[in-house]
C-alpha cells in the first residue's frame, strides 16, 4: 500500500516515530492516514544534536524539526501532548501529531537506559502500561531496536512508505534477453527507414514478459531493439544493430560485451539525460562512465563540466576535519575515479603523467553531498557512485540538482549496502530504478558479468 497506515484503517494506531525514519524520509509523519503519530522527545533531541553537524543527514533533520514545527503550530502544549491534527491541503484534519513525553516520576524500565533506543523502548512499555487498550507501534528502520521491541512485547516494524519492490529480483534490468529469435514472438511487423534508421512497429504475441518504455530487446540471433513506444499489445523499436553497438568508442574505451554497448549507448546519447546503471563490482559501471563523459566535455563538447560524487558511509562527518581544499578532501574517497583514469590510458607511455594530465585539463570536480544540496548544474555531466547507499530522499535532493542541459548518471550496487538503515528495497537505488523505469529520457541497464580479471570473476561467483 502507498501510506503506513492504510493496512489497519478501521481503528487508529499511535505509531511511534524513531529518528532513523525521519532521517530516511523527513516528510514520513505525514504518511499515516487517519492514525496517531508521535515523536519522542528523545527523537528531538537526537534530530537537535545532528542539524547543525558536519553530518551528511543534517538537511534532513532540519527538514524533518521545521515540518514537526509546522504540523504543531501555535498549539497549546495540553495539545501537543494530546494530539495536534495534520492537516492535508484541502482535505482537512486526518489524522494527529504528539510529543511523547514520561508521565512517571519513576518510569517503568526494562532496558538500561543508557542508550536512547532503550529509553523509547522503556517509555512505550509506560505508554501502555497507562493506555492498556491502545495499539502502540515503533516505527524504526534499525532491526535490532524493532528486536529488542518486541521482547519487551511492543510492536514494531520498518518504515515501508517508500519501499515500491519486496523482492529486487523483480527490479527491471532495462533489457529482455530472449532465447532463440525476437522475431518468432511477433504476430505482425511493418518495417520503415526514416533518417538512416531501421523502426519497426510490432504486434505481440503473448509471450513476452512487460515491457516499459526506453527498455531493449536482444536476441540470441543478434537482433537488438530500442522500445521507443507503447501501446496496447503493439511497440514502437528502434533497430540498433548489433555490430555499430559493438565497435562504439568512448575516450578510447571499447565496450566488451551487448550489455556495455547499451550502457555506452545510453551515455552518449544527448537525449537521454538519466542514466542508471547497476552490477557487481568490476562489471565496468565507473569506467564506461567516466569514458562517456570525459568523451563528452573534451571531444563532442556537449558538457561544460563533471561533476563527481559518491555517498560513502562515514564521509561527510568526517571530511570537515581533514586539510586542504574541498577536491583534496574528497580524494580519498573517489580512488574509483582515478583508478578508472589510469585504466583508461593503460596503454599510454607514462600512465601516471596521462592522468595528471587528463585532472588538469578535465573540467572534473569532486564534490561532497553535502555540497550538492541547494545548488543547481547547468550543462554539466553529474556522476554520483555508490547510489545504493543512498535513501529514497536523497536520491530525490541529488536528481533535482540536474540543470537545464545536464545529465545525471547513476552508478550502483545493491549487494554492497553499506548504510546500517537500508536494505536493498529500500535502497534509493532500487527505488530510483521503479520510478524512472517509463521515463522517456532515461535509460537503466543491469551491467553483467566481472570483466575485470578472471580472479574478480572467480571472487564474485564464489565467495
Amino acid at each position: 500500500m502507498d501510506d503506513q497506515g492504510r493496512a489497519r484503517s478501521t481503528q487508529p494506531t499511535l505509531y511511534v516515530l524513531d529518528t532513523n525514519v525521519l532521517i530516511h524520509d523527513p516528510n514520513a509523519l505525514l504518511n499515516f492516514q487517519e492514525h496517531h503519530v508521535a515523536i519522542p522527545m528523545t527523537v528531538l533531541e537526537e534530530l537537535d544534536a545532528l542539524k547543525s553537524s558536519k553530518h551528511s543527514v543534517a538537511a534532513e533533520c532540519r527538514q524533518a524539526i521545521r515540518l514537526i514545527d509546522q504540523v504543531l503550530g501555535e498549539a497549546e502544549p495540553e495539545n501537543v501532548e494530546q494530539g495536534v491534527p495534520i492537516q492535508r491541503g484541502k482535505s482537512g484534519p486526518c489524522g494527529s501529531l504528539s510529543i511523547l513525553m514520561s508521565k512517571r516520576a519513576e518510569p517503568i524500565t526494562w532496558l538500561p537506559e543508557h542508550l536512547n533506543d532503550n529509553k523509547i523502548i522503556n517509555q512505550l512499555v509506560e505508554l501502555r502500561s497507562r493506555f492498556p487498550g491502545e495499539r502502540v507501534v515503533l516505527v524504526t528502520k534499525d532491526i535490532n531496536m524493532r528486536l529488542k521491541a518486541r521482547a519487551c512485547g511492543i510492536a514494531a516494524e520498518d518504515y515501508h512508505t517508500d519501499q515500491l519492490v519486496d523482492d529486487v529480483s523483480l527490479l527491471s534490468r532495462g533489457y529482455h534477453a530472449l532465447s532463440g529469435s525476437f522475431w518468432e514472438r511477433v504476430a505482425k511487423v511493418e518495417t520503415r527507414q526514416d533518417l538512416g534508421r531501421t523502426w519497426h512497429r510490432v504486434q505481440l504475441t503473448d509471450n513476452l514478459p512487460a515491457i516499459h518504455l526506453n527498455e531493449f530487446i536482444i536476441d540470441n540471433q543478434g537482433f537488438v531493439g530500442w522500445v521507443k513506444g507503447i501501446r496496447d499489445s503493439e511497440l514502437l523499436i528502434l533497430d540498433l544493430h548489433q555490430e555499430p553497438l559493438l565497435h562504439q568508442e568512448a575516450w578510447g574505451l571499447r565496450p566488451r560485451d551487448i550489455y556495455q554497448a547499451l550502457a555506452l549507448f545510453a551515455l552518449l546519447d544527448p537525449d537521454i539525460h538519466l542514466v542508471n546503471l547497476t552490477g557487481a563490482a568490476g562489471s565496468g559501471k565507473t569506467i564506461l562512465a567516466l569514458a562517456a563523459a570525459i568523451e563528452q566535455t573534451m571531444v563532442s563538447k556537449r558538457y561544460r563540466r563533471i561533476i563527481a560524487t559518491r555517498s560513502v558511509q562515514g564521509l561527510d562527518q568526517d571530511i570537515g576535519f581533514l586539510p586542504g581544499t574541498e577536491a583534496e578532501k574528497m580524494e580519498p574517497w573517489l580512488g574509483a575515479i582515478t583508478d578508472n583514469l589510469e585504466a583508461l590510458h593503460m596503454d599510454d607511455e607514462n600512465t601516471h603523467g596521462s592522468v595528471d594530465y587528463i585532472l588538469q585539463k578535465v573540467p572534473l570536480q569532486f564534490k561532497s553531498l553535502n555540497y550538492i544540496r541547494g545548488r543547481s548544474f547547468q550543462q554539466s555531466l553529474i556522476l554520483i557512485d555508490e547510489c545504493q547507499n543512498l535513501t529514497p530522499h536523497q536520491m530525490k535532493t541529488i536528481i533535482t540538482r540536474a540543470g537545464s542541459g545536464s545529465k545525471v548518471i547513476c552508478l550502483g550496487n545493491l549487494a554492497q549496502i553499506d548504510t546500517p538503515y537500508l536494505s536493498a528495497p529500500s535502497s534509493g537505488l532500487t527505488y530510483l530504478t521503479e520510478r524512472f523505469k517509463d521515463f522517456p529520457h532515461g535509460v537503466h541497464v543491469t551491467l553483467q558479468g566481472v570483466p575485470r580479471s578472471v580472479l574478480a570473476e572467480y571472487a564474485e561467483a564464489h565467495m
